[in-house]
């Protein structure tokens, strides 16, 4: 039986909160703890602090995202935000934007997929924007996405490709070139509203920027092309380092879906929680982008990363009982 709703339904239970800590004092606690754990991984031998470097301590490469965006000019203002917005419990509004939130459960019992999809509508593509984690780009830098979310002024929020825990592929974010390491199927955002898989090792960053990229994301694979699931997705690996965790099965699961120009599809399927939701495959992702119209879906991280944030507020339930703190976010500005 399948059930759709056009509020999306909180979670039940979630942790008790507090006075959120400032900016400032999440960074200092993560890096104290992390600066903590040098001793402890040093007296275990060198593949241990083989292991902090690579997957714990932060290798920061550009200190200031929003200096590097007031250089390029694309800073968030000089981009076309509106002031007028309107947030009812089953959307948003204003003179740029219009956003409508569903959340659909299929299925019974343990073979029930629950997801959110927020269908996406802007005038000028610059209101899609990116957002990095501390307001710095490089590896192993991570908050919260309703933090980065917040810190920005976000309306709607998701998980980004989690870029800080690769040194590969090509991140050009709101205009502005972080990293040019081609390596797999990206999907790039135009400043005219167009929004297209590309095959990274095919091009560069700055041609890319030449010919109007305004973003690009890193992750894949493409789950719907030409509106049709491509074959052999199931095998297709984003990454093959140590500590990489398959990105097949029935998982938890952040994509993007294509309907037309400035026309476009968040969703997020919740998945590890038998009777609620058990995820998704990705053949499935892409037939569920279909199903909303899309005829372009591409894959972003997954797993405890896949969190959607709406008008400051977490709709969705993350596998790990909270959010996963993550490198970046994609998110629609006003």
């Amino acid at each position: 039986m399948d059930t759709t709703s056009d509020t999306p339904p909180r979670p039940t239970t979630a942790p008790p909160h507090g006075p959120a800590p400032s900016r400032h004092g999440r960074r200092l606690s993560r890096r104290a703890l992390l600066g903590g754990g040098v001793a402890v991984l040093a007296g275990t031998g060198g593949s241990a602090a083989w292991a902090y470097d690579r997957f714990l301590r932060e290798k920061v490469q550009v200190s200031s995202i929003s200096a590097a965006e007031q250089a390029a000019g694309t800073s968030e203002s000089v981009a076309a935000v509106a002031t007028d917005g309107s947030v009812t419990s089953t959307g948003y509004t204003s003179s740029t934007t219009t956003i409508t939130m569903t959340s659909t459960s299929t299925g019974t019992g343990s073979d029930t997929i629950t997801w959110y999809a927020a269908e996406v509508e802007v005038t000028d593509a610059t209101v899609l924007r990116s957002a990095f984690a501390d307001d710095e780009f490089g590896q192993n830098i991570t908050e919260e996405p309703s933090a980065i979310a917040a810190a920005h002024d976000a309306v709607l929020a998701i998980n980004g490709d989690y870029y800080g825990f690769r040194d590969t592929g090509i991140e050009i974010r709101n205009g502005v070139i972080y990293r040019d390491e081609p390596a797999r199927d990206g999907l790039a955002f135009y400043d005219d509203g167009r929004i297209e898989v590309y095959d990274e090792t095919a091009t560069g960053a700055e041609q890319l920027l030449a010919e109007g990229v305004w973003q690009t994301l890193s992750f894949g694979p493409a789950v719907l092309l030409d509106g049709a699931v491509p074959d052999g997705i199931e095998d297709v690996e984003v990454d093959t380092n140590i500590g990489n965790h398959s990105i097949q099965g029935s998982q938890p699961r952040t994509a993007i879906g294509v309907i037309g120009d400035n026309h476009l599809v968040l969703l997020v399927v919740d998945g590890r929680d038998e009777g609620y939701s058990r995820g998704a495959t990705l053949p499935e992702l892409g037939e569920i982008l279909s199903g909303l119209g899309c005829t372009t879906g591409y894959n972003l991280d997954g797993g405890g990363s896949s969190v959607m944030i709406f008008d400051g507020e977490v709709v969705t339930q993350p596998s790990n009982g909270g959010e996963r703190a993550t490198s970046d976010i994609l998110y629609v500005a006003g």
